[in-house]
């Protein structure tokens, strides 16, 4: 190689270095906005089937608690699920979108969520660095649940009748103080959307519920939902970086947010009602989407504030 091969080599790697550094210090300001604060981080989608994207994602985690940003982690893991119960031959009946869960799904459900997925998460963040412990919630009684109550209406007779989803649950309480202690330490807390009911039952809670539940009693900053969609668009297929209470209401009601990202966009709305900063519709896909999303001027999706 050339004396000025090697100069030019190196010239481009200071370039690298001062882009790199220049980075950092214009995410400085946002680094300071949320010094101290809690940020809950609903986990799920393609991004944690990816080997790569949930290495990455662990160690943003670890980054984010470094600079003093307390990260709280709620994940999903429908997908698992469903694999788990047809390698037990365990047959799964959905209802309107709802796995219909009985005993036999439920103890399966617990297992998988807060036994292997939950284990490999910490895992990632212990081998990432970090310091992480994984918890359910039925630990602390975190998430006190009850039976989720949903209708339907006969399209025949026009009857409404209740619909039995069996230990399909929803937050009735959530109690912050277990998630408090373990975030004034390094620890990096990792929650399986298990609810525990009044008599001990076992819940099965959707994980974006879960998530705005928890991210409401514990007050946090921000509500991040890793989605696999870039976030909320307009009928042009632009995302929109910033949505009110008011227009995200009235785009359900419109029709112009619709299908699965119905129920993702209401739990951001309570979520926001119920004392959270903002909460943020983001592609888990995309490589530090967390960091883009908190310690960027743009962001990385949509913002309900």
């Amino acid at each position: 190689m050339s004396d000025a091969g090697t100069s030019d080599n190196t010239k481009l790697s200071k370039a690298d270095w001062h882009a790199t550094a220049e980075t950092l210090s214009e995410g400085l300001p946002y680094i300071l906005r949320y010094a101290g604060k809690t940020v809950l981080i609903k986990y799920g989608g393609h991004a944690m089937g990816d080997d790569s994207l949930a290495a990455g994602f662990a160690r943003d985690l670890v980054l984010i608690k470094r600079v003093g940003v307390n990260p709280i982690v709620v994940h999903g893991g429908g997908p698992q699920i469903g694999k788990m119960l047809e390698r037990l031959g365990i047959v799964s009946e959905f209802v309107d979108g709802l796995r219909v869960t009985d005993q036999k799904t439920v103890d399966v459900v617990e297992m998988v969520l807060a036994g292997s997925i939950n284990k490999q998460i910490v895992s990632a963040i212990n081998s990432a660095g970090g310091k992480a412990v994984g918890l359910s919630g039925k630990d602390g009684n975190l998430i006190q649940a009850r039976k989720l109550q949903r209708t339907t209406r006969d399209p025949e007779s026009n009857i409404e009748k209740l619909l039995d989803l069996g230990f399909v649950g929803e937050p009735m309480q959530v109690n912050p103080e277990v998630l408090e202690t373990i975030s004034a330490s390094d620890i990096i807390p990792v929650v399986a959307p298990i609810g525990i009911g009044p008599d001990g039952e076992t819940y099965n809670i959707n994980a974006d519920t879960a998530a705005g539940a928890v991210a409401g009693a514990i007050g946090a900053k921000r509500l991040l939902m890793l989605t696999d969609v870039p976030g909320v668009m307009d009928e042009a297929g632009n995302v929109l970086t910033r949505l009110t209470k008011a227009q995200a209401k009235e785009m359900i009601s419109s029709g112009a947010i619709n299908g699965g990202m119905i129920p993702k966009v209401e739990t951001c709305i309570e979520a926001v009602e119920g004392g959270v900063g903002g909460a943020v519709i983001l592609d888990g896909r995309v490589p530090h989407a967390v960091l883009l999303e908190l310690f960027t001027e743009h962001g990385a999706g949509t913002l309900i504030s």
